[in-house]
C-alpha cells in the first residue's frame, strides 16, 4: 500500500516559481510511474506531468511544457515538480499520483491508483 504526501504549495505572484514535493511510502515506489495532476475550482482534474519508473522518460501537458520540470529520486522515494514562470491559470490543487506497477507512462488518471491529498497553489496576477 502506497501513501503519498505533497508539500511545497503556496501563494506566489505571476512569473514566480514553486517546487512541489511528493513523499511516497511503500516498497513499490520504484516500480511505478509518478504523475502530477491539478484541479482548478469548478473544473475537472487535469494532467500536468509524469515521469517513468527509471526517470528515462517524462511526459508533459501542453500547458506545462517549457515551464515545469518533473523529476524523481528513487533513493528518497520522492517526486518533484519544479514550476517556473507561473501564471494565474496555474492556480489549483496539485495532486501527486502513483501509477499501477509497470504501467506505461500516460496522463490518463485511470492508470494511477494512489493519490495524495493535494497541495494548494495560488498564483496572483
Amino acid at each position: 500500500q502506497a501513501q503519498l504526501v505533497e508539500s511545497g504549495g503556496g501563494l506566489v505572484q505571476a512569473g514566480g516559481s514553486l517546487r512541489l514535493s511528493c513523499a511516497a511510502s511503500g516498497p513499490t515506489f520504484s516500480y511505478r510511474a509518478m504523475g502530477w495532476f491539478r484541479q482548478a475550482p469548478g473544473k475537472e482534474r487535469e494532467f500536468v506531468a509524469a515521469v517513468s519508473r527509471s526517470v528515462g522518460s517524462t511526459l508533459y501537458a501542453e500547458s506545462a511544457k517549457g515551464r515545469f520540470t518533473i523529476s524523481r529520486d528513487n533513493d528518497k522515494n520522492t517526486v518533484y515538480l519544479q514550476m517556473n514562470s507561473l501564471k494565474p491559470e496555474d492556480t489549483g490543487v496539485y495532486y501527486c499520483a502513483a501509477a499501477f506497477p509497470y504501467s506505461p507512462l500516460t496522463g490518463t488518471p485511470s492508470t494511477y491508483n494512489y493519490w495524495g491529498q493535494g497541495t494548494q497553489v495560488t498564483v496572483s496576477s
